[in-house]
């Protein structure tokens, strides 16, 4: 059996004669902390816009573990297994902290019950209920969270906000996290503990994470491979060592 999880063939997209994206090529295996960099309009959110059904491809395809989701709804594309953190946080500011997690727990056939069920509150409500706080809780730990998780998000530091986005995220069970620069806004504190969750994350979760972050040194210390994008193509692939010091990559980051 292939340990791929997310293949993409001559993945690309374009918006009128502007080409975002072309002969995006990439091979994730499973349980890889994998880089997507580049400089600002180097077409890497569009990236995780395709892959999350937000853009429908306009050429090529992907796949996750083999199977093709290439224009999928969002909704389906979450179920099979990919879900993303995004650039601007979007938390629900109104609810508690572990209610923003439990919604990422509401996919989950364990914690499901019946609409009447629901409607009625009948016994089974309360029991899926109390599960879901009770699993909410265990993933709030991970990330330090757990005192917090009757505040309102809203309430919450920028970097704790960051933390509960990856949380909600990872509730959903994905074979796949999606993480759209993570670190933007941390301290350098903020950052090392990040960095150690997400290596908990990709090692107790047998998790595969894609990220985009412009800080090298936390792609260099935390990645074992990356692609660099420029212009929407590709630049260079490989360890980050070989892949940011290409002359090209070089060149595209401080002009030549």
């Amino acid at each position: 059996m292939s340990d791929i999880v997310l293949e993409t063939k001559d993945l690309g997209i374009s918006f009128g004669g502007l080409h975002a994206v072309q002969n995006l090529n990439l091979k994730i295996r499973k349980r890889q902390l994998y880089g997507l960099v580049g400089p600002n309009g180097a077409g890497k959110t569009t990236v995780f816009n395709m892959l999350t059904g937000v853009y429908a491809p306009t050429t090529g395809s992907f796949y996750l573990e083999g199977e093709e989701l290439t224009g999928k709804k969002q909704e389906i594309i979450n179920h099979k297994g990919i879900a993303r953190t995004f650039q601007n946080i979007r938390l629900f500011n109104n609810m508690s902290v572990i209610r923003n997690v439990m919604v990422g727990l509401h996919n989950q056939p364990e914690f499901k019950c019946n609409p009447f069920t629901s409607m009625f509150r009948l016994p089974g409500y309360y029991k899926s209920e109390k599960k879901m706080r009770e699993r909410a809780k265990e993933i709030l730990r991970i990330f330090n969270l757990e005192d917090e998780r009757n505040n309102l998000s809203c309430n919450l530091p920028y970097g704790k906000q960051r933390k509960l986005e990856i949380a909600r995220a990872l509730a959903t069970n994905p074979k796949l996290l999606l993480l759209d620069e993570p670190a933007a806004g941390m301290n350098p504190h903020e950052t090392e503990d990040l960095m150690n969750i997400i290596r908990y994350i990709r090692d107790n979760f047998d998790m595969t994470i894609l990220l985009i972050e412009h800080d090298m040194k936390f792609v260099s210390g935390l990645c074992d491979e990356v692609t660099v994008l420029n212009f929407g193509t590709m630049l260079a692939q490989g360890t980050p060592a070989e892949a940011l010091n290409d002359p090209e990559v070089i060149k595209a980051y401080i002009g030549g």
